[in-house]
């Protein structure tokens, strides 16, 4: 008979310090996009500048994930939790006492690099803590909810907060939720102590994967402002290719690979991660086109634009909790995935629909709420198909590697949307001679391109969505046992 109660207390209660610290990294992402205008002007940042604040947090986590990811595994990923938090919490002080632009840019790459040691060590424990199916069914219900709601939440914050208080305080949220976090899981987390990987770390392996990752999204980045055209896209994206495929034939031979290749050859983890990286490019167009749409377009103030993606979040925490949830021990995990998916589509393709005089309760509620809901419903048997299965001594890279194709996704996704959005409405302005009209029928012109561009992108999104559940149903086919 196991020593360990089939519901230990303690245990469930340390998901939800483990859960507390991954929605501290979420929400902090959408939290700093809406104080990031405000924080601009205050610190005299120009528009060439200010993407920075955006920027070099990207660059150093998704850069150095995977060796985060192993850092854990190495060192202990409850250690490494609570060091992650430690470190975000000081850099997120940093961010919110800067005095320019400089120092703001620097305290996000800092927090770019903690979270990057914080994320997959949560996700890991969450991975080893609850290995029995129902038990992991329900744990990864409550993770997934907390971190595919988290975006939304921070929208809402990020707007009271700016709008209320201060920028700055957008940036110190983080600091006490770290420290509860913290204080939480030293006292709760207490990790398996099979699974610790012996030997030392993969330098070489880091090295060239951290450089690959950083020049990829360095080079959608750069399509934002001048196009793939821009002097310097093309060799950025080579060199990034180039780099990540020399990362693979190097792990491939060195005896304690930094991403052993196991992790990512098994079928259904492969299948799982691809399509992931599709549906977070889906997800990050919804946010960032509704954003612009509800704000510039219907005039919502930033508080106003928060609750209006509420309904998602109670759709995100059902479908997370209350169908997968309950579900997935007794369903295939590739048709809860595939299902949710495809319904989390149907939101997207309602979107499409999209107007300048659109009603928010006839269009975009019923819109959100069904992306939430198949995108919780989805994310549960997702990321517990990319963790099942490793062996205990990967825990940590493989959970680094679900973080790392939805950072990838969503960088690569805001940017390629962003760009033909922006593509989409200028000739649609263009098809449109001005010279004759009015100051107010340009300014309607504006938003009507405005919201052409972004119908035009989200059409991309429902293409992203439908891709990703033929990925799924093909290439998910449930062997892991989960």
């Amino acid at each position: 008979m196991s020593a360990t109660p089939k519901l230990d207390p303690r245990r469930w209660k340390a998901l939800l310090f483990i859960a507390l610290a991954q929605l501290m990294i979420v929400l902090d992402a959408t939290v700093v996009n809406i104080a990031m205008p405000s924080a601009q002007l205050d610190l005299g940042m120009s528009d060439n500048d200010r993407q920075w604040i955006i920027t070099a947090y990207t660059l150093a986590f998704g850069g150095l994930l995977l060796l985060g990811g192993r850092v854990a595994d190495l060192a202990g990923r409850k250690r490494a939790l609570i060091a992650g938090l430690a470190g975000f919490a000081v850099a997120s002080a940093i961010g919110g006492a800067a005095v320019n632009g400089e120092m703001l840019v620097a305290a996000r790459a800092l927090q770019g690099a903690f979270g990057a040691l914080l994320a997959p060590s949560a996700l890991a424990l969450v991975t080893v803590t609850f290995t029995e199916p129902g038990e992991r069914a329900k744990a990864f219900g409550i993770y997934s909810a907390v971190a595919g709601s988290g975006g939304a939440i921070g929208l809402l914050l990020g707007g009271a907060l700016t709008q209320y208080l201060s920028w700055r305080w957008a940036l110190y949220l983080s600091v006490p939720v770290a420290i509860i976090a913290g204080a939480g899981s030293m006292a709760m987390v207490c990790e398996p102590a099979q699974g610790r990987v012996s030997g030392g770390l993969d330098i070489p392996g880091a090295l060239l994967s951290a450089a690959g990752l950083v020049l990829l999204v360095t080079a959608f980045a750069s399509t934002e402002s001048g196009g793939w055209t821009a002097d310097g896209t093309a060799g950025l994206l080579i060199a990034a290719l180039v780099l990540l495929a020399a990362f693979l034939l190097v792990e491939a031979k060195v005896r304690a690979p930094l991403l052993p290749l196991r992790v990512i050859a098994e079928r259904n983890r492969g299948g799982v991660y691809l399509a992931l990286l599709l549906a977070v490019i889906s997800m990050f167009g919804l946010y960032l086109f509704l954003t612009y749409y509800l704000q510039i377009v219907k005039g919502f103030n930033p508080v106003v634009t928060g609750l209006a993606f509420l309904p998602m979040v109670v759709g995100l925490v059902i479908g997370s909790t209350q169908i997968a949830g309950r579900l997935l021990p007794r369903l295939a995990p590739r048709l809860l995935m595939g299902w949710g998916l495809a319904v989390a589509a149907v939101g997207m393709l309602l979107l499409t629909r999209l107007r300048v005089d659109s009603g928010y309760a006839s269009l975009v509620m019923p819109a959100v709420i069904l992306q939430g809901l198949g995108m919780g419903t989805a994310f549960v048997p997702a990321i517990s198909l990319a963790t099942a299965g490793v062996e205990p001594s990967d825990a940590g890279v493989a959970s680094a590697m679900v973080t790392a194709v939805q950072q990838v996704g969503g960088a690569i996704g805001t940017v390629m949307l962003n760009v033909i959005a922006a593509g989409a409405s200028t000739d649609y302005v263009n098809a449109r001679p001005a010279s004759a009209m009015t100051p107010r029928m340009l300014e309607v012109l504006q938003r009507q391109a405005m919201v052409h561009g972004f119908t035009r992108a989200i059409w991309w999104t429902v293409a992203a969505l439908v891709l990703a559940t033929v990925i799924t149903f093909i290439f998910v086919n449930g062997g892991i046992n989960v």
